[in-house]
């Protein structure tokens, strides 16, 4: 039998393998702000001590007693002069198996190579990554809430929140649990904590119902061999503050979508936390079965991943992904805060997900995030070199070690960009629960704001609210938008350009103080038009919609550099003819303007 080392020893192997994550700083007003460190999570993420074997079904090693299952893949690690022992199934009766020391990735990718080559009934063995959280902690309001309402950067959430509170919709947040601070505990709904290994959940004992984040704190050169300790991070309840924070209460900060419910669901403790109990938190969040666990009375539509690990999608997360996106869940996860190409970090590299870089508050990108072809938008994440207020401001706690009061804090970084994309998709599904995740992520793309400051590689812009949920009203056509190029001259509605396709998107320009465009759309019964007008940075154009013999319908008429967006339903017994008009307040230039119903 391979002997089990004791809390204490395998707390010193991690001790050996896993740099720190944190370091402390002064700000302003002597608020403590820990300020996480990309590189030594990039030193962290290079090892493990867990491995995963899954073989195929059907096979004798998919339903065999564990002895005669894993022989030839002992074998195997035994000449690579390791030992192991299964630690439990996985929901995809993978094996996790806890070897007796915590090696390198590169080392544990070879010996996987060599165990899956010795045995063809194997379908795949890889390390089981700890991956980690991706943020920074500082201090308290909703007018210190820039990221949900400034023109440059923010969310444009006052006007999504006429049209939606995400009410009804249950958002899944994958991180260190949660808090029951006052200004959220009353959106929390079920919860688990998925963290097997007592040395990682610091909380006395393995997988339970009690989500709540006892602390990440850890002591010098627990996390790695010179080392300095670091406080409590409590970064599940700032994620989930951001996304679902108690609104229009008098007090404290408001959320994205504050009629949402978070269901936590801890998977990161001391350390980071393993690949193998983050798949099994998106598959049981996401109403999947895994073995052990009780089914989860909450099924989540939204799962937020704001954390992550170098090297590209393992096939664990992968067929966690593709479970939840079949149960009709849509994964949103963090770029990564490492100012690489996010194609070399996981998950933000998996197929299916909504991969979310941050921008600064002047819209560009944020000094850390990382950036590519595999991200899709961009959302506020904060630059706190400056100020700390420039940061995202949500729910804390102010424990160093175990848990305290309830605080705020400002924070930044793609962890924090993440739930302002999780509570915007909770405020496009409580409007139209139909989406697929598919028609969510195009939509919320489409819709997307152009950048006003570089932002290269960020994907199709930053994330706007407002936009995000009329397009979600409109229904949701799915596919790509048709591109659609101006005709002149259709300055009147005489002359009005017809647009059939559906969805699709309008290149026009206003080119003088008396310019104005219109375009004729026919509205079939029982839809809704969805308009969204991007404009320049610099211009103010407005919005307008009007009826056959032209009164005025709807309009939308926000300020410089704001996407407006508006929409209308046909309720009658006939189809409609509607003209959607862009008028200049402001400048010239050229815009986008996306119509679907």
């Amino acid at each position: 039998m391979i002997p089990i080392v004791s809390r204490a020893g395998r707390l010193a192997a991690i001790a050996a393998a896993v740099a720190a994550v944190f370091s402390q700083h002064a700000v302003a007003g002597g608020a403590d702000l820990a300020v996480l460190d990309a590189q030594a999570l990039e030193q962290r993420a290079q090892w493990t001590d867990q491995l995963i074997v899954k073989y195929r079904k059907g096979t004798a090693g998919f339903s065999l007693g564990d002895a005669q299952t894993l022989a030839k893949a002992q074998a195997v690690v035994n000449r690579a002069g390791l030992q192991m022992r299964l630690l439990r199934r996985d929901a995809r009766q993978a094996a996790v198996m806890k070897l007796d020391q915590r090696v390198t990735l590169a080392r544990l990718r070879e010996v996987a190579a060599a165990v899956a080559a010795a045995d063809a009934d194997i379908e795949y063995v890889e390390p089981d990554r700890l991956l980690q959280p991706m943020a920074t902690p500082n201090d308290s309001r909703y007018a210190d809430q820039w990221h949900y309402y400034e023109a440059t950067a923010g969310l444009d959430l006052p006007a999504a929140w006429d049209s939606s509170t995400g009410s009804g919709v249950v958002v899944a947040v994958l991180d260190t649990g949660y808090r029951p601070h006052a200004d959220l505990a009353a959106n929390i709904v079920g919860g688990y904590d998925m963290i097997k290994d007592t040395a990682v959940s610091n909380d006395g004992d393995a997988r339970d119902a009690d989500a709540k984040d006892p602390g990440d704190w850890v002591a010098a050169g627990e996390c790695g061999t010179g080392t300095s300790a670091s406080s409590s991070s409590w970064h599940g309840t700032h994620v989930a503050g951001t996304i679902a924070a108690l609104t229009n209460n008098a007090s404290g900060v408001a959320g994205v979508a504050y009629g949402a419910r978070i269901l936590p669901v801890r998977v990161l403790g001391k350390c980071g936390g393993y690949t193998s109990d983050i798949a099994d938190g998106i598959t049981w969040a996401t109403g999947g079965s895994v073995s052990g666990l009780p089914t989860n009375a909450y099924p989540a539509k939204v799962v937020s991943l704001s954390l992550g690990g170098s090297g590209s999608c393992d096939t664990t997360t992968q067929t966690a992904i593709n479970g939840a996106r079949s149960r009709g869940a849509v994964v949103v996860v963090a770029a990564g805060n490492s100012n690489a190409n996010a194609a070399n970090y996981s998950p933000a590299s998996c197929s299916g997900v909504i991969a979310v870089a941050a921008v600064n508050r002047s819209g560009g990108r944020a000094y850390y995030s990382n950036y590519g072809s595999v991200v899709d938008v961009a959302a506020p994440g904060g630059d706190m070199r400056s100020a700390s207020a420039d940061g995202i401001l949500s729910t804390l706690n102010s424990g160093s070690t175990t848990p305290g009061a309830d605080s705020y804090a400002y924070y930044q970084g793609t962890s924090m960009a993440t739930p302002h994309v999780s509570g915007a998709v909770a405020l496009m599904l409580a409007r139209n629960a139909a989406l697929t995740p598919d028609q969510v992520e195009s939509l919320l793309k489409s819709s997307a704001r152009a950048f006003p400051a570089t932002c290269s590689q960020c994907g199709t812009g930053i994330v706007d609210a407002a936009a995000a949920v009329a397009a979600a009203v409109g229904g949701g056509t799915g596919g790509t938008p048709t591109p659609v190029a101006e005709v002149e001259s259709n300055n009147t509605r005489s002359t009005a350009q017809s647009v059939t396709a559906n969805p699709a998107q309008v290149s026009g320009s206003i080119s003088s103080s008396s310019d104005t465009d219109y375009y004729k759309v026919t509205l079939a019964v029982g839809k809704t038009l969805s308009a969204t007008l991007t404009p320049p940075s610099a211009a103010d154009f407005d919005l307008y919609l009007y009826s056959s013999s032209g009164s005025t319908l709807a309009s939308s008429t926000l300020g410089t550099g704001q996407v407006d967006a508006l929409s209308y339903a046909n309720t009658g017994s006939s189809a409609l003819t509607l003209y959607v008009r862009v008028l200049r307040y402001s400048s010239t230039g050229s815009y986008t303007l996306g119509l679907s119903q």
